[in-house]
């Protein structure tokens, strides 16, 4: 399915107004999950140089459990690997976006395994095997695996919802030789439920996101604080870059971006206007650690409850997904994707009907050369999940 959409102008939102650029999109659904190939993708996709997508779903397949699968630039599906809640892990990890090496194989996070804690998965796209580079133990160290990044010698950095010495999730590193070590255990007051891609700089330092913690103590305080942006250095030590209260954001679900000058992008999932219970925001954070409200969403025509990591462009535009919003005003609505250019002008690119283009899209975008976006949103004409071309 294929829709001319012209740019739509942003509802409220902070201290941003609306632009409306002289050209079009083209919304385009590449493939429908019909269940035996897949069902409910929640994360987000990645593209090969030849523009092949990849990307799991967090069902379907013939146990149900999830699958890897695969796109051609035509949108002809080939299932890669179909999990079967076994030692080799079942129900893909959703917010755990895919990784994929120079050669080509797959890498992610799954539930279940040897021990039940997870595991950190390879897949092999050619002959569609899968190996398990690490079952999670249960033990207090590590457990239940949420999202893994790769260097570029093939370590893996990554967090856990949960475990640690604090009990609130940790962050840590699997070396080439199988070799955990936890670099952070959250308590509390420094996070509590890291969630989302890390961003890891040109120097090997770290960034992410917690949902909860911080201890703010405003109404976020019930929850355990409104959730934190903190760093890791390459010596290992921690600091906190934001801690969250509400207005300037709470409740971050998605990692966070980085510019080629160190400053970093994300989304706040609440908050802003209407404080805690807002509809979220997007906010910077530059290299001396201050914190700035890029956009605050109304939960109008503009989005609610942004779930993703943001894409960022060559021009400093940034691109993402808001959950709700859009069509109706929050808490319902099918959500929206949308830019915000480098003045804070919030653009919404497409509007989700909740019919054959999908609904409440969750997973990050992925934006190849060209400028093309790519994504994946639930719905679709079987119900069961649409990964989408804008």
């Amino acid at each position: 399915m294929a829709v001319g959409l012209s740019f739509l102008p942003a509802c409220g939102g902070g201290s941003t107004g609306s632009s409306t650029p002289g050209f079009s999109f083209s919304f385009t659904v590449l493939h429908s999950f019909a269940g035996t190939d897949g069902a409910v993708p929640e994360g987000g996709v990645v593209l090969d140089p030849q523009g092949n997508i990849y990307g799991t779903t967090v069902q379907g397949g013939p146990v149900g459990a999830g699958v890897v699968f695969k796109l051609d630039p035509t949108g002809s599906e080939t299932v890669l690997y179909a999990f079967e809640n076994g030692a080799g892990g079942g129900t893909p990890s959703p917010s755990s976006d895919l990784v994929q090496d120079e050669a080509g194989n797959l890498y992610g996070t799954a539930n279940g395994g040897a021990f039940g804690c997870g595991v950190l998965f390879e897949v092999d796209p050619a002959t569609g095997n899968e190996t398990v580079l690490y079952a999670f133990t249960c033990g207090n160290d590590v457990r239940y695996p949420d999202a893994v990044i790769r260097d570029g010698i093939g370590k893996f950095y990554g967090t856990t919802a949960s475990g640690g010495s604090g009990g609130d999730g940790t962050v840590f590193k699997l070396d080439t030789a199988g070799n955990i070590t936890v670099f952070h255990s959250f308590s509390g007051p420094d996070g509590n439920e890291p969630f989302g891609d890390l961003a890891r700089d040109a120097v090997g330092n770290l960034y992410g996101v917690t949902i909860f913690g911080g201890n703010y103590a405003g109404s976020c305080l019930p929850l355990g604080g409104c959730g934190v942006v903190y760093k890791i250095d390459t010596m290992g030590n921690f600091s906190l870059l934001h801690v969250f209260s509400g207005p300037d954001g709470s409740t971050p679900s998605a990692g966070v971006t980085l510019d080629s000058a160190g400053n970093l992008y994300g989304t706040a999932s609440r908050g802003g206007q209407g404080a805690d219970s807002g509809a979220g925001v997007i906010f910077k954070i530059d290299t001396a650690g201050n914190e700035t409200t890029l956009y605050a969403f109304a939960g109008g025509p503009d989005g609610a409850y942004p779930l993703g990591s943001l894409v960022l462009d060559g021009a400093g535009n940034l691109y993402g997904t808001a959950n709700q919003g859009g069509n109706a005003p929050w808490p319902v609505g099918d959500g929206v994707v949308f830019m915000l250019d480098v003045t804070g002008k919030e653009t919404v690119l497409h509007t989700f009907s909740g019919l054959d283009d999908g609904v409440l899209p969750i997973g990050t975008l992925a934006r190849d050369s060209s400028g093309h976006l790519y994504g994946t949103a639930g719905g679709g004409p079987e119900g069961l999940g649409v990964v989408f071309k804008l």
